[in-house]
């Protein structure tokens, strides 16, 4: 059997280094299933490890996050699974094949039920955005955010639009940093009080006025590296905590200790790809209660075709889409 599809195998940039053909595809072993995609997710780190990311096999299809239709089950599996439309986690994390497929084969825990009010374009957000998003608010107290002043960095990005949403909803009230105009109409439609320009204004002065002068309660933050100054000068209350899960300096990164300790600061670091099986069942209920009761705003910047790959491969690289960038298939 084989599969219509995308890869690549070698690193570079897209147009220089993705091919459409065919690929072979094997039927769903013991614990497997078969599931037709309809809707690939494309995120960042899907385009940082197409360029960089050394490749362990001799090619890759690209992207974690998918949506679709179970069509075939191997052994082990509930034969009630076929015809179900489901969400994917973690396609291409430690496997060659990812989503940017017209099929794939995968363990059946990958493929979560997605409800029948969510379309699989909303469903292809879900793997990386929504998982992040939930482990993110679950770590910084779920419940316990009631009244907190919250800053989330990059509040209109695709994991810090749902982040702001999630908050807001636990009664947290958010403070997010954007780079536009635009950007920051979307985060307060997202439920965001205010946000912070952070390429022009002083981002610390402005936690300060927002939270009456003590800091913020909570920071959830995809840059640690810039996030953790702000934290040194003022931007966190003592007690606070932050809440990270990722950095654009790869390197080492320095903190003033003293400010940390004195403070009583507290650090939170996860991986999305790598949670524990318990915080990742616990998330993916958070999730499908949240999309069954329609709780929660999609945003999709743009959709291109598996022809199109490299565009959207580009689109993402460009950052200047409001949005997740989805190909349909």
């Amino acid at each position: 059997m084989k599969t219509r599809a995308a890869w690549y195998e070698k690193n570079g940039e897209a147009r220089d280094v993705m091919v459409l053909g065919a690929l072979p595809l094997n039927a769903p072993g013991f614990g497997e299933v078969l599931v037709r995609i309809a809707t690939s997710g494309v995120n960042p780190s899907d385009v940082k490890s197409r360029r960089a990311k050394p490749l362990s096999d001799s090619w890759v299809v690209p992207h974690s996050d998918g949506a679709g239709t179970i069509e075939a089950v191997g052994e082990g599996v509930s034969k009630a699974r076929v015809g179900e439309r489901v969400w994917i986690w973690n396609a291409q994390w430690q496997r060659p094949h990812g989503t940017a497929s017209e099929a794939i084969v995968l363990p059946q825990a990958q493929a979560v039920h997605l409800p029948n009010t969510t379309d699989f374009a909303a469903g292809a957000c879900m793997g990386i955005p929504g998982l992040t998003a939930v482990q993110a608010v679950h770590l910084a107290g779920n419940e316990n955010l009631r009244g907190k002043k919250v800053l989330v960095t990059g509040a209109s990005s695709a994991v810090g639009h749902y982040i702001t949403q999630m908050v807001t909803l636990y009664g947290g009230e958010v403070i997010g940093t954007v780079g536009s105009e635009d950007k920051a109409a979307h985060a307060k439609k997202a439920g965001a009080v205010e946000t912070v320009f952070y390429k022009t204004e002083n981002v610390v002065e402005r936690l300060q006025k927002f939270s009456g002068g003590k800091g913020v309660d909570v920071m959830i933050d995809l840059d640690f590296a810039t996030a953790s100054q702000w934290v040194t000068k003022g931007g966190l209350a003592p007690h606070g905590q932050l809440v990270g899960y990722g950095s654009n300096v790869v390197g080492d990164i320095p903190l003033t200790f003293r400010p940390l300790l004195f403070n009583s600061i507290g650090l939170k670091f996860f991986l999305v790809y790598d949670l524990l099986p318990q915080d990742r069942a616990w998330c993916q209920q958070r999730l499908n209660d949240l999309l069954h009761a329609q709780k929660l705003q999609h945003s999709i910047g743009a959709r291109f075709s598996l022809d199109q790959v490299v565009k959207a491969h580009e689109a993402v690289e460009a950052g200047q889409l409001i949005g997740n960038v989805v190909i349909d298939l």
